[in-house]
């Protein structure tokens, strides 16, 4: 089988599973599924480390700090927004 048609196979089927595992999660579980997906891509911020530094080609290394940037972004949003939720669960310090 050609490795295109294989890549593109396993990515669809990973969108399909994907989607039905997040459509069945309840929404209590939402905040702590959000920060382990935000951990899943600082993996990919590694990934895309390394990738860079052994690029061999132009494009790789473009399409490598591309990864890194758009993991960064994700990762460093996600903890703004996780963080964010969980403040929602810790109540008002106001009252007392």
């Amino acid at each position: 089988m050609d490795p295109i048609i294989a890549a593109i196979i396993l990515f669809v089927l990973a969108l399909i599973i994907g989607f039905e595992v997040i459509t069945k999660v309840p929404p209590i579980l939402h905040t702590p599924l959000v920060v382990a997906s935000h951990a899943m891509a600082s993996i990919m911020v590694v990934s895309a480390i390394e990738v860079t530094g052994k690029a061999n080609t132009s494009l790789t290394t473009i399409l490598a700090f591309i990864a890194l940037l758009m993991g960064t972004i994700n990762v460093v949003g996600g903890y703004f927004i996780a963080d964010r939720m969980l403040a929602m669960f810790k109540g008002d310090k106001k009252k007392k």
